[in-house]
């Protein structure tokens, strides 16, 4: 039955899912390196923004990694809900892609905590590391506000490079930097999520649902203004394909996707006239 049929289902969506889950288990592997009580290095850096610059630089070059990897390249290296609905809403990606990118990303994130829990064992759970669940600070106002800031900033970091043709190769390298002065720097009040799908992951392997509401509002309420921001004042021509790196040797579904839709605007204005 067709119903059940899994053609569906493109190469794209898991290698979004598999980014992910390679995040999460370098975020749990960091964490526990840098924050386990047991740790020889968390004895050594006794001081909290010192590894906190260290847990920045380590995703950073992890997020970077993966984004310039085979797999990031062919998928488009989005791994968060909120970059895939905001390229949605700008008209970049198709509407099955959607569906297809936001559950590839919650199902990898959640592989992704199975799998270091299995190799981490009691060492992620301890209250320490907590499975590497993003909480807020002291104020949920501010928490709320700093996730809103920075997933703007990201965004609107992400939409300036990568359609500035003589940097855009760099786009990961920018959005890597972005990972890493969030973590050092905004962590105490977020703890710094960005992203839907890997906050939900720590807290269904932690069961700790504290204030989930904000990292499923705040990181696309953020990211949509700073897309709305970009077009009102570089206006759609100016917004590329929705790959962070985008190699022309390389299948890309959201330039097909745009192409499509070109083909159908030329056949309604054929037979209009």
């Amino acid at each position: 039955m067709k119903f059940f049929s899994l053609s569906w289902i493109r190469a794209e969506y898991l290698m979004e899912a598999a980014g992910l889950g390679l995040f999460m288990i370098s975020a749990s592997g960091f964490c526990v390196l840098l924050e386990h009580p047991a740790s020889p290095v968390r004895q050594i850096l006794s001081d909290p923004f010192t590894r906190r610059a260290f847990m920045g630089v380590a995703m950073g070059l992890t997020a970077v990694a993966l984004i310039y990897s085979p797999w990031g390249q062919r998928s488009g290296a989005h791994y968060n809900p909120a970059v895939t609905l905001t390229f949605f809403r700008l008209g970049k990606v198709a509407r099955r892609d959607l569906a297809g990118y936001i559950m590839a990303q919650f199902v990898g994130g959640v592989f992704g905590m199975i799998i270091a829990t299995w190799i981490l064992g009691a060492a992620l759970a301890h209250p320490s590391v907590h499975y590497v669940a993003t909480s807020p600070g002291p104020s949920l106002a501010a928490a709320f506000l700093a996730e809103v800031g920075i997933t703007a900033l990201l965004m609107m970091v992400v939409l300036i490079v990568s359609n500035t043709p003589r940097i855009a190769r760099l786009t990961g390298i920018f959005a890597g930097v972005c990972v890493a002065l969030f973590i050092t720097f905004e962590a105490p009040f977020s703890g710094m999520s960005m992203n839907p799908a890997r906050t939900f992951a720590s807290a269904l392997a932690a069961r700790d649902w504290t204030a989930l509401w904000i990292y499923f509002i705040a990181p696309p309420l953020g990211m949509l203004a700073a897309a709305a921001t970009y077009h009102g004042v570089r206006g759609a021509g100016r917004i590329g394909c929705a790959k962070i790196d985008h190699p022309s040797n390389v299948r890309c579904i959201f330039c097909e996707h745009q192409q499509r839709l070109a083909e159908l605007s030329g056949r309604k204005t054929d037979a209009s006239k």
